[in-house]
């Protein structure tokens, strides 16, 4: 499992990759990294950093379900990890062997 202070701290000032529509405040400023849940923590427990996405306040709070009756589709999850981890490559913060950003 991996936590990173530096895959953490690179959330600071980007935008949401959650956007949900009708809960996305679109403010940079309050944009952390947030954990999706993927089984691999227990109650309680934070996932790993690499299962994570840029997200707003609002989207976090739906995210770790702290806005009951949102419900967030497997393509918005989904979505928004490939989007964050593509930010994350090209910034340096995660590589791949053999491929350069």
């Amino acid at each position: 499992m991996i936590k990173s202070k530096a895959l953490r701290d690179s959330a600071r000032g980007e935008n949401c990759t959650m956007r949900l529509p009708g809960v996305c405040n679109f403010n940079p400023e309050t944009t952390v990294l947030a954990h999706v849940p993927c089984g691999m923590g227990g109650m309680g427990m934070k996932g790993p950093d690499q299962i994570s996405v840029y997200a707003c306040s609002s989207c976090h709070d739906a995210l770790d379900n702290r806005q009951p009756g949102h419900h967030i589709s497997g393509w918005h999850m989904i979505h928004a990890i490939a989007e964050t981890q593509g930010k994350m490559i090209e910034k340096g913060l995660v590589t791949v062997k053999g491929v350069k950003p």
